[in-house]
């Protein structure tokens, strides 16, 4: 008797975790072709007349990351590889890392995402919806989301990444607006479902983008509040595809533009293309 309520004891909990683990991956691939399903199914063609009437640094980005007669996709599917941070700027942690995201401003994103340092295997995903990573498969190390301040932090993160890899997404309409800072930076603002999100980019003379800066919604401090902090990244070693041009190296991370500048997130991207709904 005792054998078989050892072995229930043991086997039940690992068959609940296991449960558990398929519902998040059901979720994740479910909410994938939900976003890939909002791709236009027959974009307009970009002219430059699209962005004639916006501010001078503005109007070269789009000049710069979108070539003429480019069909304007708003999703993108990201794959990535390079560095995570899970510490900070004294002790940065890095994990090693390779990410596969589908990106789809203003609706949302999956980023899907295997780390490993040694033996030690961190998966998961990030969305606007939730924050779930596993350990080793199994154990689960950050499950969090579904509640206001969390929607709010992803808004900043996924309108920062439409800057990165999906240009069309912030082309002037309803829920997007630019305006002059200087000669070379320029603001967007997206508002989306009671969100708005400022952004500054940092444009080059022929228009390519080199940073992008923000004040984020954030709880990444060490009394783990939710305040505006500052939030950026680096962008680098422009490609095309698809008639985008779009940076394949990023470093972004918190207080940037600070001494305590950490940046956590260090990739390089390798194919980025554009489902078909």
């Amino acid at each position: 008797m005792w054998p078989i309520v050892l072995i229930l004891s043991l086997f039940l909990p690992l068959l609940s975790l296991s449960l558990w683990r398929i519902r998040d991956y059901r979720a994740d691939r479910e909410k994938c072709r939900s976003l890939a399903s909002i791709q236009p199914s027959k974009p307009e063609l970009f002219d430059s007349s699209m962005v004639a009437s916006l501010p001078e640094p503005a109007k070269r980005y789009f000049l710069y990351t979108i070539a003429p007669g480019t069909p304007l996709y708003t999703a993108a599917n990201i794959s990535m590889a390079g560095r995570f941070g899970m510490g900070d700027k004294r002790n940065p942690n890095y994990l090693e890392m390779t990410a596969e995201q589908i990106l789809a401003l203003p609706d949302g994103f999956v980023w899907q995402m295997r780390a490993r340092r040694g033996l030690m295997i961190v998966s998961g995903s990030d969305s606007e919806c939730w924050t779930r990573f596993w350990l080793m498969g199994l154990l689960p190390v950050a499950h969090m989301g579904g509640n206001p301040d969390h929607a709010r932090s992803a808004f900043g993160r996924y309108v920062a990444e439409a800057v990165f890899w999906t240009p069309a997404a912030l082309l002037p309409g309803p829920g997007v607006s630019w305006e002059l800072m200087d000669e070379n930076r320029a603001r967007v603002t997206v508002t989306h479902r009671g969100f708005a999100q400022a952004m500054d980019v940092v444009v080059a003379p022929d228009g390519q983008p080199s940073e992008v800066r923000f004040q984020r919604w954030s709880n990444a401090n060490p009394q783990k509040h939710f305040q505006l902090q500052p939030f950026g990244g680096y962008l680098s070693q422009f490609a095309s595809f698809s008639g985008f041009r779009l940076p394949t190296h990023v470093e972004a991370g918190n207080n940037f533009g600070t001494e305590d500048y950490f940046p956590f997130f260090v990739v390089d991207v390798l194919p980025v293309d554009f489902p078909r709904s």
